[in-house]
């Protein structure tokens, strides 16, 4: 039976959640069935939990210096393509009974060597992106998944292999999925995060080196619906540990539990007219946006108010090319889904580079009190920030604050125009502007994992022409 959208923005709230979760802990997003392509949301979670190794009470990073860890999420559900929070890739085929995806997501597993004495003089133990494939048989008696993956970035060179039983019901506002999975995972991977090398052995740290890894691991994931477009929501997941990996001298716990809580916003769909105002005429609007600007000193804040100052660590600039889609059209608000590709010209300092943002923005119009006639736009977007390289800015502010730099970062972006109508009386720029868009990359305060812990972040201020048709 078809849920109606309401229902649908439930579970992609679930969708919203972690991914694998630390030490192997579940991936405890709900599968997402007959969701109308195009939908778009944005949220963020605080994720906690227990860490299998010694003298390890949770799964934050040492460097974040606490117990819980923010994820922000971010969310597009296509025809083909999907990011659901922590995860993305393509639908290769999707239908009311069977669902095939290829994907990739962030593996939250880590050791850090300096997280107490008795890890000193071992490797770190990294995170990872895990990229491989997924299918999942749809049925009124519930879904049964069998996900496979395999480490895409050569840290722990593995694979898992998930089979995963899960069932939902909806009482009321409620939604409620209890699900339950069983894991293996190879040698290659069960010998990167818990074995221990020849030259890592010490007298109360014998060498070892694991087989593979099979085990349970069962939870619940939950969600309340406040609005028709905003939930919140919270997933709890217990899993044993195998004996390969509970034998390890890294590890003294035989049990494991997460728990993940958020919510999540849906702003409309990108490709469909669900959430365009009736009459409107908007069906179907898009937008094209050429910017081009200089590094500037920051921070973003300072920037949004007006002091446009160039950066005293380094000169480079930025040229780019931004694509819109309108999501919705509210009558004060609206909702765009963006996505720029920006060229970092890094002025001689290090190779110029790439670097990709996708991002919703919302946008407000002033209008003439006496003619009603559109004087100024004004918009703020936020989303995430892929750079093939790190900025070379952000390398030099962060080595004086010896601080980790990251190529994915949180992504903001102000953006304010006028009409070029109000200067010129030709139809070509009739729906276009010109302006600024201020451009920041940043992560949050060293609280996320996903964003490595980073604190600070590169500010650009850029000018542009944008058309919308």
């Amino acid at each position: 039976m078809r849920r109606g959208l309401i229902s649908h923005s439930v579970l992609l709230g679930l969708c919203l959640t972690a991914g694998d979760g630390f030490a192997g802990l579940p991936d405890t997003r709900t599968s997402v069935n007959d969701v109308p392509a195009g939908t778009v949301g944005l949220g963020a979670a605080i994720r906690r939990g227990t860490s299998p190794y010694i003298g390890i009470s949770n799964i934050s990073s040492q460097n974040a210096g606490s117990k819980v860890d923010l994820l922000p999420l971010y969310l597009y559900e296509g025809e083909w393509l999907f990011a659901h929070g922590t995860s993305a890739g393509v639908h290769i085929v999707n239908n009311d009974w069977l669902k095939v995806d290829m994907l990739a997501r962030y593996r939250f597993n880590r050791l850090e060597s300096e997280a107490n004495d008795y890890f000193s003089g071992l490797h770190d133990r990294n995170q990872t992106v895990d990229g491989g494939f997924s299918i999942t048989l749809k049925n009124d008696w519930g879904d049964v998944s069998s996900t496979w993956v395999n480490d895409i970035l050569g840290n722990h060179n593995g694979y898992e292999w998930d089979f995963t039983y899960r069932y939902a019901w909806e009482p009321g506002r409620w939604f409620v999925s209890p699900f339950i999975s069983y894991i293996y995972q190879d040698n290659d991977f069960t010998g990167y995060y818990y074995g221990v090398e020849i030259d890592e052995a010490r007298a109360d740290r014998p060498f070892y080196e694991p087989g593979s890894a099979a085990f349970w691991r069962a939870g619940i994931n939950t969600s309340y619906q406040v609005t028709p477009r905003l939930m919140v929501f919270s997933n709890i997941a217990f899993q044993h540990v195998d004996s390969e990996i509970f034998n390890s001298p890294l590890v003294d716990e035989s049990q494991q539990n997460s728990a993940t809580l958020g919510f999540a916003y849906l702003f409309g769909n990108a490709l469909n007219d669900s959430t365009k105002r009736p009459g409107s005429g908007r069906s179907g609007e898009w937008s094209w946006r050429l910017n081009s600007g200089y590094q500037a000193e920051g921070p973003f804040t300072r920037t949004l108010t007006g002091t446009l100052k160039r950066s005293e660590d380094v000169h480079a600039y930025m040229v780019g090319l931004t694509l819109g889609k309108l999501i919705s059209d509210g009558k004060y608000i609206e909702y765009w889904g963006k996505l720029s590709l920006n060229r970092r010209l890094e002025n001689g300092n290090q190779s110029d580079f790439g670097e990709y943002n996708a991002y919703v923005m919302a946008m407000t119009s002033a209008h003439s009190p006496w003619t009603q006639e559109e004087w100024l736009r004004a918009g703020i977007g936020f989303g995430f920030s892929y750079a093939s390289s790190v900025p070379y800015v952000e390398q030099v502010k962060q080595a004086e604050r010896e601080r980790n730099t990251s190529r994915f970062l949180n992504y903001l972006e102000g953006q304010f125009d006028v009409p070029l109508r109000l200067m010129f009386d030709n139809k070509a720029v009739q729906n276009c502007y010109v302006g600024v868009s201020l451009i920041h990359r940043s992560g949050i305060f060293a609280k996320s994992d996903i964003l490595s812990n980073v604190s600070g972040g590169s500010d650009m201020v850029t000018g542009h022409i944008e058309c919308k048709r």
